[in-house]
């Protein structure tokens, strides 16, 4: 990781984490879910969001306006609101992606759930989704949800992360493997 993300990192994950313990003593987790989805599909759907964010060009009054607007227009909860509002203040908007997905994990470690990244080599089919996903949970005893996502250059197999794990059974590792073997023998 780079020296700029891991410090938009640590940032967003100090933020992330005072407006989790807000919103978990107020009982109020299930909303801050909703606010999180709803952001993250803004940020990703929205190319004017993401230039606000990140564009030193706009003022913080005018961040911080456009900020309040989106969230009485999305229907944020106080704590989340505060927060936007206190990024746009200091400047630290930029860190919003990040500090979105530390929220997002924190929910989901709350809950007892994990997300598996899994990349295949063709679109999975829903019963090979649940058929991993229960095989994931059983195998680290908290329900995981499984993001898709192709990559053709695998050939075949799978590559699963899960936290800090990865399990690479795709044909071109094994390919790779392979051809590393013979290179060593000669």
């Amino acid at each position: 990781m780079s020296e700029p993300a891991s410090i938009s990192s640590g940032i967003a994950k100090r933020y992330a984490t005072a407006v989790f313990e807000i919103v978990r003593d107020n009982n109020n987790l299930a909303k801050l879910e909703i606010n999180i989805a709803d952001l993250t599909a803004a940020l990703h759907d929205s190319a004017d969001l993401r230039e606000l964010i990140n564009s030193p060009v706009y003022s913080r009054e005018a961040q911080e306006a456009a900020i309040a607007v989106l969230g009485k227009k999305m229907g944020m909860i106080p704590s989340m609101k505060n927060v936007l509002g206190l990024l746009a203040q200091k400047r630290r908007l930029f860190v919003l992606p990040h500090m979105l997905t530390a929220m997002a994990a924190m929910i989901a470690d709350h809950k007892g759930e994990m997300t598996a990244d899994v990349t295949s080599a063709q679109a999975m089919t829903p019963a090979q989704t649940e058929a991993l996903a229960a095989t994931l949970s059983k195998q680290f005893g908290k329900t995981v949800k499984i993001k898709t996502s192709v990559d053709e250059t695998l050939i075949g197999g799978l590559v699963v992360k899960l936290g800090s794990k990865m399990i690479d059974t795709s044909i071109r590792a094994k390919l790779n493997s392979l051809q590393n073997a013979m290179k060593e023998v000669g």
